[in-house]
């Protein structure tokens, strides 16, 4: 069976979603395939945070820190579109904005504070830089050892089990094909546009969407281009749920830590810590070292979360890059061809979108993206 459609998007992840209604919206005919069930790998699987401020630099064992500052107008952009997507879509996402602290406790996590903040004056993002007592006046359940940590006001985060599903329902609305279970098999020219290929048949598009996050890869090697990825696998920890405890986001510059309560009185910790393993073919497994170290470092800086149980941890893929940075743009060689994934994909989701939509329609972009596109990933043949 051949099918037709101005772009195929492949991957049903929050990206994938968010690109699909937004490409929808301006006019397009779009169909969604994916592998396995929508929302259900990496975006379903993340924490959900809405990075406004900047992020610490590396994951733990992650060997190249994040150009932090290259990304805070991204987190600006992404910011502003995320105060309207429950608006536009008309659904709840659990959406919450109570703002953040990035906690430091060394000498060089002071250095970085500090200099974080100045660039993000410089930017127009809010932060304010309080002294271990006044944080800890503003919010009683930080440690002793915190000396310092920026407040700001932005911060947040939303339902990753809520978000990509939300898009695509209102992508379906607006005649977006979504097809679960429908893996790629092939990809190759035709005309000035695409054949996909899948199990069940074949669509021609003239546009490709790659959002397929850690398969980003083996896609593109379809259309003969192969790309430099590193995806891996982090996991998460969840508590039981609890009376409220936590009223914001609180993260550390210098270590892998995010921890936040959400609206169903659990607390979620995270970080970036690695899973035991990374399986693109079934389940990624979890690393209990990786727990108590991630626990542990909440623990010290969140004492009062030694009290509480822990109700399950999980693994999920992320698709990262070599240098540790988003990827986004045409795929040089392979005309009509795009990609986009990478480091903190949640967040950027609707700028994303927005981006992809400009690259098909031949519009500016509404963020600088011209050093994030995949031509800086081309593998030497």
């Amino acid at each position: 069976m051949m099918g037709t459609a101005d772009v195929v998007v492949v991957g049903a992840g929050v990206l994938g979603a968010a690109a699909a209604f937004r490409l929808a919206g301006r006019g397009l005919s779009v169909e969604v395939l994916e592998r396995g069930a929508p929302n259900r790998e990496g975006s379903g699987t993340t924490a959900g945070n809405l990075h406004i401020q900047a992020i610490h630099t590396r994951r733990p064992g992650q060997a190249v820190p994040v150009d932090s500052r290259r990304f805070l107008p991204l987190q600006k952009a992404a910011s502003d579109r995320w105060s309207k997507v429950e608006a536009e879509l008309d659904e709840d996402l659990e959406v919450r904005r109570p703002g953040g602290f990035m906690v430091a406790e060394s000498d060089d996590d002071l250095e970085q504070l500090t200099t974080k903040a100045a660039w993000e004056r410089e930017i127009g993002i809010r932060t304010e830089i309080l002294d271990g007592d006044a944080a800890r006046a503003e919010l009683p359940v930080l440690g002793p050892t915190v000396r310092a940590a920026t407040w700001c006001p932005d911060d947040g985060y939303a339902n990753p089990l809520l978000a990509g599903p939300a898009w695509l329902r209102a992508g379906e609305r607006r005649g977006v094909r979504l097809r679960p279970g429908t893996p790629v098999t092939g990809l190759h020219r035709a005309g000035d546009g695409w054949v996909v290929s899948t199990p069940s048949g074949e669509t021609s598009c003239r546009w490709v969407v790659n959002t397929a996050g850690p398969w980003i890869q083996p896609l593109t090697a379809m259309a003969g281009v192969s790309l430099r990825m590193r995806p891996v696998a982090i996991q998460m920890h969840v508590t039981v749920r609890v009376p409220p405890l936590l009223p914001c986001l609180v993260q550390h510059i210098g270590r892998g830590l995010s921890v936040k309560q959400v609206t169903a009185g659990n607390v979620l910790v995270g970080g970036g810590w690695p899973a035991g393993s990374l399986d693109l073919d079934a389940r990624s497994h979890a690393s209990l070292p990786s727990m108590a170290g991630n626990l542990a470092e909440a623990v010290r800086i969140l004492p009062a979360l030694g009290r509480l149980s822990l109700l399950r941890m999980w693994a999920g893929p992320l698709a990262a890059t070599p240098d540790e940075m988003p990827v986004i743009g045409a795929v040089p060689g392979a005309d009509g061809l795009l990609v986009a994934g990478g480091t903190y994909a949640f967040t950027f989701a609707p700028l994303w979108a927005d981006t992809l939509a400009a690259l098909v329609l031949g519009e500016p972009t509404p963020v600088d993206v011209a050093d994030l596109g995949p031509d800086r990933l081309i593998a030497a043949s």
